[in-house]
């Protein structure tokens, strides 16, 4: 059995599992809500949601999205010196922050969304951004929350939260958008302009995200007032004799969130820019009538099932942030090492085989999803198979970055792969007839580009090299052999049994065929097994049959 230190050492492996877990389920409620929710506002609608959703998320990352990433981080380095009142300090300068940050962006979506709008030509995707403002100050706020939890060493609130979210988001969404679509159609009737409809109801997926954002704040405070007791007995006994004034607090808390903000705001701008690349140039084509439909098609079916599997490497960088700064504030390069290891193994452990899965399986899993023709988006989903395991790298060793300190590294990385980006997305639109795939194809390129340059900082920074054949031979070893069996399976069983029956033997016999091939090739340690759930158990039948 491992030791007790070991386990503590390797215990945000067991955290980012939780995360990881609590993504995966949130990931797969979203893929199975937004089905019938494409399904009831159609491309069209996809597209208009999907312009809304990007103004909503640049949005977001200004007022709230690196903050649970940030608090986490400077809470976890408090914490790991018992400074337990500074780490309530920063709880609280996090909660001015939100609400000041979240106030103004809030405003700014709301009376300014016909601009925002018009800016990506696509000026009825305000109806759906107008509903998505008062979300942005919600977030903010449980962003706080969660990251003060993340800090302590706990990613249960947050893993609960999010699953409770999605659920709420998925019920809320449904029902909204079917009304307002209903809705829609009689305005279309009397305006004569068909496109209001899916308008509408796409303004009525975006009212679940608000209602889910506030039942898993809701939830966040109810847990927080549940453990003040113990806070409170934890202040008492602080005897730091330095205490931080809010004002020292809100500026750690700036300077940490703004470069966050910088390398995840040029990841997400890469969405806008393509959405006003391809809209722009499609148009200049004389190809204005099908663009909303053909991105809807992408973001609302392909891109909604790439992004399942890249949540995983999000989850486990989030766990691994607060271990890395707790390592660093201990001057402890040995165990940030190790911890930048493991989660590197861990992503890619989960990402190839999904990669792999997501490709050979592309037109069964978008014909059992979606109604229509599944032609263009199988086609997409095979293209962007790569994306997975790019973006689940770079988004890691984004964290690892920032969770050493190396905050700018990020930003500059990002910097020199968007411009690489663009330059290849609007080279290919203007010269190539790619369309949609140019968009894919400069996707790709932006990280991988990251990869390569994040790669270079860990390695600069920490003296750091990741072991090969471990890493990434073996889960690519497995996952080939995986790939050719539910591959022959796919076309010996798809004509007779249909797609469902096809999907689920197929993905069932590569998750067992996939996982016997990880412990016979020694991609997991035995020791590493003992941290996962039921790992023990797990020990016992590997050793009974030999894969250990």
């Amino acid at each position: 059995m491992p030791s007790k230190s070991r386990k503590k050492s390797s215990n945000f492996i067991v955290q980012g599992g939780i995360l990881a877990a609590a993504g995966i389920v949130t990931r797969i409620i979203g893929m199975i809500y937004r089905i019938p929710v494409t399904n009831i506002i159609g491309d069209k609608g996809n597209g208009y949601y999907s312009s809304a959703y990007y103004i909503y998320n640049i949005m977001l990352l200004i007022s709230s999205y690196s903050l649970p990433l940030a608090i986490s981080k400077v809470v976890s380095a408090r914490l790991s010196k018992n400074q337990y009142k500074n780490a309530a300090k920063v709880f609280k300068g996090g909660l001015l922050f939100a609400l000041f940050t979240g106030g103004i962006v809030c405003t700014a979506v709301f009376f300014f969304a016909d601009a925002f709008a018009g800016f990506l030509h696509e000026p009825l995707s305000a109806i759906a951004l107008r509903i998505f403002a008062p979300t942005l100050l919600v977030v903010a706020i449980m962003g706080v929350f969660r990251g003060y939890f993340q800090g302590m060493g706990t990613m249960v609130p947050t893993a609960v939260s999010q699953i409770i979210e999605q659920i709420i988001n998925a019920a809320v969404s449904i029902i909204a958008a079917k009304s307002l679509f209903d809705y829609g159609k009689k305005a279309a009737a009397l305006l004569r302009n068909e496109d209001l409809a899916p308008a509408y109801g796409a303004a009525g997926s975006t009212l679940g995200t608000s209602m889910g954002a506030f039942v898993a704040l809701l939830f966040l405070v109810i847990i927080f007032f549940m453990v003040s007791g113990r806070l409170r007995r934890q202040n008492m006994e602080d005897g730091t004799k330095y205490e931080e004034s809010y004002t020292g607090v809100l500026k750690i808390i700036l300077l940490t969130v703004f470069p966050v903000i910088l390398s995840t705001a040029i990841y997400n701008i890469n969405d806008i820019l393509d959405n006003y690349i391809f809209n722009r140039i499609m148009t200049a084509k004389g190809l204005g009538e099908a663009k909303t439909a053909i991105w809807g098609v992408y973001t609302g079916k392909a891109k909604l099932l790439l992004n399942v599997p890249i949540a995983l490497s999000n989850s486990i960088s989030a766990s691994a942030v607060p271990a890395l700064s707790a390592c660093v504030a201990a001057d402890n390069i040995r165990g940030a090492r190790k911890r930048v290891s493991a989660a590197m193994r861990f992503t890619m452990i989960l990402s190839i085989p999904c990669a792999v899965g997501l490709f050979v399986l592309a037109e069964p899993i978008i014909a059992l999803l979606f109604h229509g023709d599944p032609y263009l988006a199988a086609n997409l989903l095979r293209a962007g198979a790569l994306m997975v395991i790019f973006y689940s790298v770079s988004t890691l060793t984004n964290g690892m970055l920032q969770g050493i300190g190396r905050m700018r590294v990020p930003v500059i990385n990002a910097v020199i792969s968007l411009i690489l980006h663009v330059v290849v997305l609007v080279l290919l639109m203007l010269r190539t007839d790619l369309g949609i795939y140019a968009v894919i194809i400069s996707s790709i390129v932006f990280s991988g580009t990251m990869c390569v340059l994040n790669g270079l900082g860990l390695k600069l920074t920490m003296n750091y090299r990741q072991e090969l054949y471990t890493t990434f031979g073996v889960p690519l070893i497995s996952s080939a052999v995986m790939g050719i069996v539910i591959f022959i399976i796919e076309k010996l069983f798809l004509s007779t049994i249909g797609n469902l029956l096809t999907v689920v033997i197929s993905i069932a016999l590569g998750f067992i065929i996939y996982c016997l091939l990880i412990l016979k090739l020694k991609g997991v340690k035995e020791a590493e097994l003992y941290d996962l759930p039921m790992g023990a158990k797990i020990v016992r039948i590997a050793k009974r049959i030999n894969l250990l």
